[in-house]
């Protein structure tokens, strides 16, 4: 082709044909302008290939990302429905004496001194730069606000954490038999939420205390029934915080499959 053009620029300048090959040069310079534009933009739809298909494994890591945080946040609004339920437990005993069990007692007191917290995967899209290679704006938008969002829960797990650590444990610690508690708890399997592995066989044997206590006289101490009110009113907020958090992750979930070239997967809802 390169070689047509320059016979034809040639014969242009022997015929003397000067207005012929101003029209020719033009002509070649917008061949060549052209060319150049193809050139760009074949190198764009590449470009845009590739950002798609850097952009789907983005959306499939943020998929199993926030599936994993949306089974944990579940879990542990489970754990701490299981607070409040054992506070409403010894409240019933603490009204009606008739209805009070020793194993029972020692059961949820145990419950009580769980602090359940979650903690999220984090995927740093803002600060690597890949958040631009999202084409959905919303998504962009939710994934920018998420760890914000987080905060709000940790706050409340960490005023429950607190107070269990300084004033609930420590009444305990005082006025129960903490090693009875402790083969309740083991009993109750309630320490294999917090394992890395939950095939993990404890394997933990204990006796119970040969010291006496009093369990009956405790739960007449009104410092016991604040601290009961006080843990079940700090998880009841939590799990209101956890509550709205799960909403943000199913909203999440719901943008990244429709953005997925995959069938997306059901989510989990609060009556399963």
């Amino acid at each position: 082709m390169i070689t047509l053009f320059r016979k034809i620029r040639r014969k242009l300048l022997t015929q003397n044909s000067f207005t012929r090959y101003i029209l020719y040069a033009s002509g070649e310079i917008v061949l060549v302008v052209i060319g150049i534009l193809i050139a760009l933009q074949i190198n764009s739809w590449n470009q845009q290939r590739k950002d798609r298909q850097q952009e789907q494994i983005i959306l499939n890591q943020l998929h199993q990302e926030f599936m994993s945080n949306l089974d944990q946040l579940d879990e542990k609004i489970g754990i701490r429905k299981s607070i409040i339920h054992s506070s409403l437990r010894l409240y019933d005993y603490i009204d009606h004496p008739e209805l009070r069990s020793t194993d029972s007692i020692y059961s949820h007191v145990s419950t009580l001194g769980i602090a359940p917290t979650f903690d999220p995967i984090i995927n740093d899209l803002i600060g690597s730069g890949k958040l631009q290679l999202l084409q959905n704006q919303e998504l962009k938008e939710r994934l920018s606000l998420w760890t914000s969002e987080i905060i709000q829960l940790t706050e409340e797990e960490q005023n429950w954490l607190r107070f269990r650590d300084d004033h609930f444990m420590q009444f305990v610690i005082l006025n129960f038999n903490v090693r009875n508690i402790d083969i309740y708890r083991w009993n109750n399997n309630s320490i294999s939420a917090f394992l890395l592995d939950r095939n993990d066989s404890l394997g933990i044997k204990a006796t119970p205390s040969q010291h006496a206590d009093n369990l009956f006289a405790i739960l007449d101490i009104p410092v016991f029934e604040n601290l009961v009110a006080r843990g079940k009113l700090l998880n009841e907020i939590a799990n209101l915080q956890s509550y709205a958090l799960r909403k943000r992750i199913v909203e999440i979930i719901s943008l990244i499959e429709k953005e997925m070239n995959t069938k997306p997967e059901p989510l989990k809802t609060d009556n399963e």
